[in-house]
Parts: C-alpha cells; structure tokens; sequence
C-alpha cells in the first residue's frame, strides 16, 4: 500500500464538495483549524455551487472540480466539505492516471466511502476523517488525531471494554467507512478486497431491520469469513417500525458476527459522532481486543 506524502506547513489543502452542496460560511471554521496548523487552503468551485437541488453541482461539475484538484501538484491533500449522497453518481468520471503517480491525502467520512474504497482498490492510503462541516462540533480528541494522522505523527487508540466485543489480536490492513454504502457498492469497480483485512464500519439514520439486512447479505457473501477482524464504529440514531425489530444495532451485529473467531471491537469512536477518531484506511494496523479493553496500532 503506498503512502501519500504527509502534510508540512505551508502544503495546500482543498476544499470541495463531492456530494451535497454547501456555502462558504459553515466552512470557516475548517479553514481557521488548517491555517493554524500553519496549511493554506483552496476551496473548490462546487463550493457554494446551487444549480442542481440537493447536490454541489451536477456530477460534471462536480467530478470536474475533484479531477482538477487531484491533477494540481500544488495540491497536497483534498478534504471533502461534507456527505450526504451524489459521490457515487462522480467518481467513474474522474481519470486517476496522474493521481496513481503522485497520490494525495483523501479525506472525510460517510458518503465518502465510495471514494476511500475505489483509492484503496489503487493501493492508496486514504484518510478517514471528520469533514469540514463538522470541525466545529468535533472533540478536541477527534481534531488532535486528524493533525497527527495529517502530518504523519504516530496514531494509536486504547479503547473502553464492551459486553460484545471478542478477544483476539490481530495485525492487517484497515478497510471500510460507511456500511450502507460499501453495501452500495458491492460488485461494482469501487468495492474494495476484504480478504485478510480488518473491516470498520459505522453508520446513521438507518432503519434497524436495513442494519439486519446488510450484515446478512456480508455475511452470505463470505465476507466475515474472509476478514481478519472487525471494528464496529458509531451506529447513530437508528430507526425502527411502528412494530418494534426487537433488537438494537448492536445486538444485531453481535448476533451476525458472533460466531466467527476473529476479534471484534465495538463502539469504538469514528463515525457520525462528535469524537470522530481519524483512521488510515489502507494502512496496517494491530488490532488487540481483551477483557480490559481494545487497543488499536497503526504501523
């Protein structure tokens, strides 16, 4: 797996919208934490772009306005405004030619899956991260390791004991992000190879009985037999019918996954939370779940 080069001052960072549109003014607090870090920073032209209803830009514009950045060598990392929907309607028409030769940080959470898993697929390290939009309600701890992750520093997690979590120690390559969408794109270019990795997932707003449905169709697939571990992250304001599931998004997990004998850690914290933890997916890491607790390395 290669590494993109990590951050220095005085680098460039830009600012685009792969998915959902959004002005310049909730950026600004994104923009103060780079500039402190000592970073200069460009902002896309999807930014504050309004011609396509929810969307930054129509997926011309928007693929457009990624490829250019990812083809500027001034450009030493790209951070995505904010999620929603829309990268995957952009990302089969951008040309990772040059980007394969001189890779770039990618970074943000969510939506953004869809291009963590089709970077990874180019054996390119990508970074999971909080987004801009949500830099003013992140943690002190979430912003922290994003800076250490950015700029190459050390990053290990030691993480509170949870009932459902299985003991093991393993070492692999981290993969995932949001579990709708790598259950999206499940076939298609941008599905990333689980074999022998350590799979993360978390997600948001989702009915209880869909959380069921996509770890049933991993599962069916042999993907969990495949995996060397398993991190579950932040499962975020689920929903449920007007006849209760009957169990939450952790119990359903710990049901699907409880048989295979690997480690698995939950509730760790990335993912649609305020202490969203940065997380190098790509990279190896040594992940060690006990009874008094989970510690997660990276290389």
């Amino acid at each position: 797996m290669k590494t993109p080069p990590y951050l220095q001052k005085g680098d460039t960072v830009a600012i685009l919208a792969t998915a959902r549109k959004i002005d310049l003014a909730p950026l600004q607090p994104a923009i103060k934490l780079l500039e402190s870090w000592g970073l200069n920073v460009v902002t896309g032209k999807t930014i504050g772009l309004d011609n396509n209803n929810q969307l930054a830009g129509a997926d011309w514009q928007r693929a457009t306005d990624f490829q250019n950045m990812i083809d500027n060598p001034s450009i030493k990392a790209i951070w995505c405004a904010k999620g929603g929907y829309g990268t995957v309607r952009m990302v089969d028409r951008v040309d990772f030619t040059n980007f394969k030769k001189n890779p770039k940080w990618f970074i943000g959470f969510s939506d953004a899956t869809v291009l963590h898993s089709h970077i990874n697929n180019m054996n390119i390290a990508t970074l999971h991260a909080i987004m801009c939009i949500s830099v003013s309600r992140a943690t002190p701890e979430a912003i922290e390791s994003f800076r250490k992750a950015l700029f190459g520093e050390k990053i290990s997690y030691s993480i509170e004991p949870h009932k459902f979590n299985k003991a093991g120690k393993v070492h692999g390559e981290l993969i995932g992000g949001n579990l709708s969408v790598l259950y999206s794109i499940i076939g298609s270019r941008s599905e990333v190879e689980y074999k022998d990795k350590i799979l993360f997932i978390e997600d948001l707003d989702e009915y209880l009985y869909h959380i069921d449905r996509m770890m049933m169709n991993l599962k069916r697939n042999g993907y969990f037999e495949n995996v060397k571990g398993i991190i579950i992250g932040g499962m975020t304001s689920m929903n449920d019918n007007s006849i209760p599931w009957g169990h939450d998004a952790l119990e359903i997990i710990q049901d699907i996954t409880k048989d295979y004998n690997i480690p698995i850690c939950f509730n760790f914290p990335a993912g649609h939370m305020h202490d969203n933890r940065a997380l190098v997916l790509g990279q190896g890491i040594t992940l060690d779940v006990s009874t008094n607790g989970t510690k997660v390395t990276f290389d």
